[in-house]
């Protein structure tokens, strides 16, 4: 199996490497062809790799590849570390990879940039895969720069556009922040255990937990707390986290399909891949996880808040995905590590369905993606709406769809939990739940229903789009309905993650809530129980009300909580923060140095004042060397009595 192994990253790479370079010769058929059928074997391949491991008995692969270097004992190499949880994530990116290279077909048809863009995800799929793939923190930090240096260069892809290349800056810069914190934490293990090596930090944790390190005089702290929260900065940054969470709606400046892999397979989800694989660290530090879990639940509550008064279409499903990464750090943060990726993985589907779909509107008005300027559309496009439906009812956690086994499994397992913050973040998830099904079914009714608000000639082109586009959006809505009553049985209750989860038993409320579980149908029953099922219908109710039985209350209810609105339009002001403190301020410090430090101290006192001194020291050796004998004879006469006073005056 190690050949297979190695194949599944590597296909990616060589379409990547073809389309890139040599897409001119090969055209767009080429370009296409070559990525979709590389990630294609690459999808199968994984499936191979899944049915090997969890079904064939496969004993779990953990070795070495290629040892690039080794400096003073520590090993630096590449290496694969195969599991449960790494097939589950390579089988989830590369089938929603792949859906998105076949549908970008149809979206990307008429751009110049045509290999260009196939080559840049392809090489998207290949960096995920080794980040997901890895058993060393080297080769995780190289699959966590790699997929950030990709969606630097495919959100910015229409490198023409001012929005688009802001975007992609304020991309780069905040993720440098957050992998400033990340790099450090990965110091921090690499000085205190000696090694990179997953497996061989793993079994120091709880040495790592036992060792004081005094960040300031007179206040130890944990190890294990220190390392943790530096892995946490790089993974708030990734998988955007408040305060770190501003680029991820801007990434909207990218074509759509890269919106549907950013948010659905690769990048955002690296984040709450990396906490749930250092299960075994975050489990010694309940600091840390009680920090998580906080962060999670403001994200969570107040980037769902934002979604309800947006206009952009894309927009909405991006504020949705910043809300849906709260959930699932509010996962990890309640230990609940197997809930969390349930939920990434559920989430996948159903987001890439909805960026998609999204997508799908957009072609057929003529890339117009405010909703307000939409309408009645289901009557034009069956297949987009249908498919739409599916994946908002699994957005908000309707009862048997995917999401609703994935969600309420967080919101009961936060419930349990005892873990510090508990309390806020169980009502933060709780409350979100109705804010998610009333700006999800906003968007639904805008874009759907009622009269058309488009102009005559945009109606007159409506129609649905082509098999390229619809047949991706089927493909995923089946998982978006099936996979949740699938597989919540063995990934949250059966043990089905083994070794490659640790959680304490103090920490363990997937057990708690596993004593309750009856079989899918017995977990819906359940849900019924509960208020979140109720709150998303409410949601429901309220957005059909007010966006389509009342429209005026809408500007009645902005107008009546207009600073509340006015805040959410601002979405809490951090924009203009960063924008104030650290761009404008950065670049007044710039020039506040190039003024006094460049101009002023370098060129004006260094460069051009040593100038000045040596010109005035040879304008005054001229003086001195005028050639009348008076003035020589007046130097020897007046050194002479120079001479003569010292003398004196020391005797």
């Amino acid at each position: 199996m190690e050949s297979v192994y190695l194949a599944i990253p590597l296909f990616p790479l060589a379409g990547a490497i073809i389309a890139g370079l040599f897409g001119r010769q090969i055209g767009r058929v080429g370009a296409h062809t070559v990525t979709i059928g590389a990630v294609a074997i690459s999808f199968v391949l994984s499936v191979i790799a899944f049915w090997h491991i969890v079904f064939g008995g496969g004993a779990v692969y953990n070795e070495s590849v290629y040892t690039w270097m080794v400096s003073d004992g520590i090993t630096f190499e590449i290496g694969f570390l195969i599991d449960r949880l790494t097939v589950l994530m390579m089988t989830t990116v590369t089938s929603v990879s792949l859906m998105v290279h076949i549908y970008t077909i149809g979206y990307m048809h008429d751009d110049p940039g045509y290999q260009r863009f196939f080559s840049y995800i392809s090489l998207f799929t290949f960096s995920m895969l080794m980040l997901v793939m890895a058993n060393n923190f080297l080769q995780l930090f190289f699959g966590w720069e790699a997929v950030g240096v990709v969606s630097y260069l495919l959100i910015g892809f229409w490198y023409t556009r001012e929005s688009a290349i802001f975007a992609n800056l304020k991309a780069f810069l905040v993720n440098r922040v957050g992998d400033f914190g990340f790099i450090l934490g990965i110091g921090a293990i690499l000085a205190w255990t000696g090694t990179l090596d997953y497996a061989a930090v793993f079994a120091q944790a709880g040495d790592l937990a036992n060792a004081r390190i005094e960040l300031f005089d007179g206040a130890p702290w944990s190890v294990a707390t220190v390392a943790c929260l530096l892995l946490f900065v790089g993974a708030m940054g990734k998988s955007a986290q408040v305060p770190l969470h501003v680029w991820l709606p801007d990434s909207m400046e990218g074509p759509t399909p890269i919106s549907a892999l950013i948010h659905a397979a690769t990048m955002v989800t690296a984040g709450i891949f990396m906490l749930a694989r250092m299960s075994p660290l975050f489990e010694m530090s309940e600091t840390a996880l009680s920090f998580v879990l906080v962060i999670g639940a403001i994200t969570a509550l107040a980037m769902g808040l934002v979604g309800i008064v947006q206009h952009d279409i894309k927009r909405v499903v991006a504020y949705s995905t910043l809300s849906q990464l709260g959930y699932m750090t509010v996962a990890l943060g309640a230990s609940a590590y197997s809930a969390a990726i349930f939920h990434l993985m559920t989430h996948a589907f159903f987001k890439a369905l909805l960026f998609l779909g999204a997508g799908s509107v957009i072609i057929a008005m003529h890339h117009e993606q405010d909703m307000r300027r939409m309408g009645g559309l289901r009557r034009y496009m069956p297949v987009t709406y249908i498919t739409a439906v599916i994946g908002s009812l699994a957005l908000i956690g309707f009862p048997g769809f995917s999401g609703f086994f994935s969600k309420d499994a967080i919101i009961e397992g936060v419930h349990y939990s005892t873990t510090p913050g508990a309390g806020f973040a169980y009502w933060c998830v709780l409350i979100g739940v109705f804010v998610t099904a009333l700006y999800t079914f906003r968007m639904l009714f805008l874009t759907f229903h009622g009269e058309p608000r488009m102009d005559e000639h945009t109606r007159e082109h409506l129609h649905e789009t082509p098999l390229v586009v619809t047949v991706p959006l089927v493909l995923l809505a089946i998982p978006s309905v099936i996979i949740g009553a699938w597989t919540i049985g063995p990934l949250l209750f059966g043990g089905w993650f083994g070794s490659s989860i640790l959680v304490l038993p103090q920490h363990d409320v997937m057990a708690k809530l596993g004593e309750g579980f009856h079989g899918w149908w017995g977990f819906i029953l359940h849900g019924f129980q509960g208020p979140a099922v109720y709150l998303a219908l409410a949601g429901v109710v309220v957005a059909w009300f007010v966006w389509i039985r009342r429209p005026e209350l809408a500007d009645r209810a902005a107008e009546r909580l207009r600073p509340v609105h006015r805040m959410l339009e601002k979405k809490y002001g951090f924009d203009e923060l960063y924008q104030a403190v650290f761009a404008e301020g950065g670049r007044r410090l710039g020039g506040f140095l190039s003024r006094v430090g460049d101009q002023r101290v370098i060129d004006g006192w260094i460069v051009n004042g040593a100038a000045r001194v040596v010109g005035q020291c040879s304008g005054l050796m001229r003086h001195l060397q005028s050639g009348y004998l008076y003035h020589y004879a007046f130097a020897m006469i007046l050194g002479v009595l120079v001479a003569l006073s010292w003398v004196v005056l020391s005797a």
